[in-house]
């Protein structure tokens, strides 16, 4: 009897442990393959970066392309065939020290510098590839523009109401040249207030490379509301221009100062005392202090009707608006146009410098109204052209919505 439930147990044990070994097959079986995934080549501006050594450095001061090529086994002589044969597209000497760039290398006993790309900002790059023929070209990162907006009452600056919010001080400065005639903002009142909507741009989609244009603005300066909206009036020229809720063009036929970032050292003087001289000499133009190489803008559109050096004024540009207004521009550095050029309000026809009779860097600023030297300050100057009556109702179409989008945004 022993023998049989002995015999038995062995028999159902047996069974058992083939069940197991079934269903564990089972199990892996029906598990999933795992398959790895391909490797990824990681690309940049199109090179397969595992396919070279990479060396990412900043420009020192005094480096210049060949010392950089010369570090990374390129020899002198190849040095000047890259230089020369990419010297109209890009030219080497304009390498400015802080700025980033990388080198592709041989990935051999070599390490034989390859490709050199330059990194002009976070936009824009310049690739030098010399592997076989040697090319340049420019590349930019592909930027997106996201619509934002600030807001705010004044309590001391708006500089400093937008550098709270984090607010590039780019907005602040834009917005002056937007209201340069509507609102005084080295006279901003304690609370005074603000809203803006703005561009800003990114690169990968995180990383902010600028501010766009202001496509729309309200200022209530001391009680009084002031609109401003970014509008095309003209599609065949298509200039941009900044309009009121009511269509009035907030720009003036001429700049109030012929500088950005600037002040006012003199000021237009018929009766001004020389105390070296102790007598009166009028001070006919008005005096605008800059750092040496600043830019001077036209403050108007106009012909280049004079180009030149000559005694006490240096280097100087006079130009001719119309029949009745003319300006100039002394004791320039260097200038940028000549006789018979047309030049638009804001380009830069020279730099600030100190030639001719001067004690100081600055830019004298003379103005001229039928033929007589005025002060510009003092002049009620033309507003620029009003929109065509025909365009009014479109514009206030198109700017129904902003208007409202702006009015919601909160303090």
């Amino acid at each position: 009897m022993l023998k049989k439930i002995t015999l038995l147990s062995l028999i159902l044990l047996t069974i058992y442990s083939c069940q197991s070994k079934e269903e564990k097959s089972g199990e892996q079986s029906d598990s999933p393959t795992i398959v790895k995934k391909p490797k990824v080549s990681k690309k940049f501006f199109g090179y397969s970066l595992e396919n070279f050594k990479i060396v990412k450095n900043e420009i020192k001061r005094g480096e210049t392309f060949g010392t950089i090529l010369d570090e990374h086994h390129v020899w002198t002589p190849k040095i000047y065939e890259i230089a020369n044969t990419i010297k109209p597209d890009f030219d080497v000497r304009r390498l400015r020290a802080g700025k980033n760039y990388t080198i592709l290398a041989a990935k051999d006993s070599t390490e034989k510098a390859q490709v050199f790309i330059y990194q002009h900002d976070l936009v824009n790059y310049s690739i030098v590839d010399f592997r076989d023929s040697i090319y340049t070209k420019t590349v930019k990162k592909k930027v997106i523009t996201q619509l934002k907006t600030a807001s705010g009452i004044i309590t001391s600056s708006l500089s400093q109401s937008l550098d709270e919010k984090h607010i590039s001080p780019v907005v602040a400065n834009d917005l002056s040249d937007i209201y340069a005639w509507t609102i005084d903002f080295f006279r901003l009142q304690k609370n005074d207030r603000f809203k803006v909507i703005f561009e800003q741009k990114y690169i990968n989609d995180t990383i902010p490379v600028g501010i766009g244009r202001i496509k729309a603005a309200y200022f209530e300066h001391v009680g009084k509301p002031f609109y401003a909206f970014n509008y095309i009036p003209d599609s065949i020229t298509g200039i941009e221009e900044y309009f009121d809720d009511e269509t009035n063009n907030l720009r003036r036929a001429f700049l109030k100062a012929p500088l950005k970032f600037s002040r006012i050292s003199s000021k237009y003087n018929l009766k001004r005392r020389i105390a070296f001289y102790g007598r009166i000499k009028p001070h006919l133009g008005t005096d605008f202090a800059a750092p040496v190489g600043s830019p001077i803008m036209s403050t108007a559109n106009g012909k280049v009707i004079e180009s030149k050096y000559r005694g006490g004024n240096g280097n100087y540009v006079k130009i001719r608006h119309n029949a009745t207004y003319t300006t100039q521009y002394l004791h320039m550095k260097k200038r940028n146009v000549k006789v018979g050029d047309y030049v638009k309000q804001g380009d830069v026809i020279g730099w600030v410098g100190m030639t001719g009779n001067t004690s100081g860097p600055h830019v004298c600023y003379r103005f001229w109204k039928n033929d007589r030297q005025v002060d510009p300050l003092k002049e009620q100057l033309p507003a620029a052209k009003p929109m065509k009556k025909e365009i009014q109702q479109k514009y206030l179409t198109h700017i129904a919505p902003i208007k409202k989008e702006l009015d919601a945004i909160p303090y």
